[in-house]
């Protein structure tokens, strides 16, 4: 049985999840609070398994209860929200501070049909997910932070240069994109492909490169088809939402081809790209997530001579994707988001040296 404790001020859409919940005898309500600070009270005395999180909410934000209970009493949290910007910039931030997933609010159209069983599946998969005190708690002081010592990894040269950096992340992905590219020196010039997995709409997703640019003080912007990437230096482009995004004769591509592990965009696509395109002078990084999307494309390019990276477990939300990476000898280097940033850096300078 999985015990769900559902955070919504509006009366009608707690009475939405819980038609929704209701045909599924696995998923229990223990309790429900219309604000943060009921939401933080009652995840501390009931201990559930899975939260449905609002942002809105009155007194304390969904955003700072989210923070507050990953902090205190670390739950698996599903934010259900709306896809405008000012909820959807609080959302991500919710994914920053610790929360596992976000699922849109029904918006009364056709997409609404298969919303409820959506909704089941979404919070099993999240009630799985094992969560730690998230590290923003220690902003506060309230948990103490122990900052592991360097350990020096060895960088094999990249071909004598280091042209294109691609990235792939799915769940917990917003928080461990936002260190590596906070992390990054301010003149790292390669420009850097992403593909990170968001099931939401095109509305709710597009907001996101607006929201990462904000957090990392970087040129931050959506992947434009037939863009020469020779005019991409210093820029972070990402794949668009429901589009897989790819190099093809060094330009940027897009394509509605088929998912690649239910996944468009797909990392494996991205990767296997770079890898025919940019052999020995690419670097690769497989971040956190579910499933196993990423890992054979990072193979590929570890074949082909780059440099290959994957998130270590204990700063993953979901060692997923890493894992599967690290058990077929894709990553060269296992090792937290900042660690990897700092490492490209060095390949970076080794290559404008030369």
């Amino acid at each position: 049985m999985t015990r769900v404790l559902i955070v919504e001020d509006s009366a009608t859409m707690r009475h939405h999840l819980r038609e929704a919940l209701a045909p599924d005898p696995q998923l229990e309500i223990i309790g429900e609070a219309a604000d943060g600070l009921r939401a933080v009270q009652m995840t501390a005395r009931l201990r559930p398994d899975v939260i449905t999180m609002d942002m809105m909410l009155p007194g304390i934000s969904g955003l700072a209860a989210t923070e507050q209970i990953m902090a205190e009493h670390p739950t698996p949290i599903l934010v259900v929200s709306s896809a405008d910007r000012e909820e959807s910039f609080s959302t991500y931030n919710a994914l920053a501070a610790g929360a596992v997933d976000v699922m849109e609010k029904p918006r009364g159209d056709d997409s609404d049909a298969d919303w409820a069983m959506r909704l089941r599946t979404s919070l099993r998969l999240v009630a799985r997910i094992r969560v730690i005190t998230h590290p923003r708690a220690r902003l506060d002081g309230r948990i103490p932070s122990a900052v592991p010592a360097a350990v020096p990894v060895p960088i094999p040269a990249a071909g004598g240069s280091l042209s294109v950096v691609a990235i792939g992340a799915s769940t917990g992905g917003p928080a461990a994109l936002t260190e590596l590219l906070r992390t990054l020196p301010r003149n790292f010039h390669p420009p850097v492909l992403c593909v990170q997995h968001i099931a939401a709409s095109e509305q709710f997703a597009e907001a996101f490169s607006d929201w990462l640019g904000g957090q990392t003080s970087r040129d931050v912007r959506y992947a434009v088809d037939g863009t020469p990437i020779g005019r991409c230096g210093g820029q972070i482009l990402l794949a668009p939402p429901d589009r897989h995004l790819f190099v093809r004769d060094q330009l940027l591509r897009l394509s509605v081809g088929p998912p690649r592990h239910s996944c468009r965009p797909s990392v494996d696509v991205l990767f296997e790209s770079v890898a025919e395109e940019f052999g020995p002078t690419a670097a690769g990084c497989l971040l956190t997530g579910m499933g196993r999307d990423g890992a054979s494309g990072l193979l590929q390019m570890r074949g082909r001579g780059a440099v290959t990276f994957a998130q270590d477990e204990g700063s993953c939300t979901v060692y997923g994707m890493p894992r599967e990476a690290a058990l077929i000898g894709a990553a060269q280097h296992v090792l937290p988001p900042a660690r990897i940033a700092s490492r490209l850096g060095e390949l970076h300078v080794m290559a404008v040296r030369r």
